[in-house]
């Protein structure tokens, strides 16, 4: 067990709680359900969507430059309610994440590359401030992770050093960055990896004291 206190959780949004806002899958099926050229509209994404996610363009914005530099025979509020459409809740996660923080007494913290409309949207949808505290998202704070910055600005609003932070992200990349900073880095790949990843810390999942309480810890918290 870490002989530090963990009293902050930092979590990813996507592919951690719930899927992601708008990746590279979605992009394919929104290519095919609208007959759109998906090469091109690939390359006009990568270069506008960090501008997007830093909060630099609105979604309107955006999809005005990746999908209606032609005239479509849809409008771009068809296209955003499929684009809204993509993201699921990922319960496992999302009732670990609530279990962990009410077990423990942690503040919990979203740390997210999101656009503002998606990540809006996402948050009031799936009800995320009911297990998270505040956000740090990148399209408010105008940082991307990896970016120290917007580790070190979820910080020091969660007014928590860095050994006192445990941190989910499935990025490896991210996790690094973070780690760089003393923060205590989980490479998310599956639940019950995050999980034991998280008991090493100190972070319990089960009500009891006893590690084989197992009805007790699947049982999901009200």
């Amino acid at each position: 067990m870490n002989s530090a206190l963990i009293t902050t959780l930092f979590v990813d949004i996507g592919n951690v709680i719930l899927t992601n806002g708008w990746d590279r899958e979605m992009r394919k099926r929104a290519a095919h359900v609208f007959g759109l050229d998906y090469s091109e509209m690939e390359e006009r994404h990568h270069l506008l969507f960090d501008i997007y996610e830093v909060g630099k363009l609105s979604l309107e914005e955006y999809l005005d430059r990746v999908v209606f530099h032609k005239k479509q025979p849809f409008s771009i509020d068809d296209f955003k309610t499929f684009m809204f459409s993509q993201s699921r809740m990922l319960p496992e996660m999302f009732d670990l994440i609530g279990r962990i923080k009410t077990i423990n007494g942690l503040k919990v913290v979203a740390v997210s590359n999101e656009g503002r409309e998606l990540n809006q949207y996402r948050i009031e949808k799936f009800n995320l401030k009911s297990i998270i505290d505040f956000f740090i998202s990148s399209c408010f704070v105008h940082f991307r992770k990896p970016d120290p910055q917007i580790y070190l600005l979820a910080m020091e609003c969660a007014r928590a050093r860095p050994e006192e932070i445990a941190y989910i992200d499935d990025r490896g990349l991210f996790v690094e960055a973070a780690a760089r900073l003393g923060i205590h880095g989980i490479h998310h790949t599956d639940r019950e990896t995050t999980r034991a990843a998280l008991e090493v810390l100190g972070l319990s999942s089960c009500r009891g004291v006893a590690e084989n309480l197992e009805e007790e810890c699947s049982t999901p918290l009200n």
